[in-house]
């Protein structure tokens, strides 16, 4: 049996901050941010409406469970990196850094894509 991460009752959101920004993928991420170093996450969403996906910032209630993981720093140093003169930041997809951290995945939904690139 494949257990999968579930939202927990009660959480706060510490840590990880809204970026919005110009990125070809995504205009919303949730960026961790140590000294002058930043880590941009995204995760995957679907308009019922119009049928399509998008890219965006991650649950609140993951934020967290990632900064406060005691793997979380190790990865943060080889993927993070400054900003660029465009005002992007090395970015990874909640999938990516889950299965990084040996965390629990996300129930998968249909409609879901992966990037089958390190880099985003």
């Amino acid at each position: 049996m494949r257990y999968h991460y579930k939202k927990p009752l009660l959480y706060m959101s510490m840590y990880g901050k809204l970026y919005i920004c110009n990125h070809p993928v995504y205009s919303r991420c949730t960026l961790f941010e140590i000294g002058d170093k930043g880590l941009a996450v995204i995760q995957q969403r679907f308009k019922q409406d119009s049928k399509s996906t998008y890219w965006g910032e991650i649950d609140s209630w993951l934020t967290d469970e990632l900064y406060l993981h005691p793997g979380f720093k190790e990865y943060f140093d080889s993927r993070a990196g400054g900003c660029t003169d465009d005002g992007l930041y090395p970015t990874v997809s909640i999938r990516q850094i889950m299965w990084a951290l040996k965390m629990k995945p996300l129930p998968r939904k249909v409609w879901e894509t992966y990037f089958d690139r390190r880099e985003i």
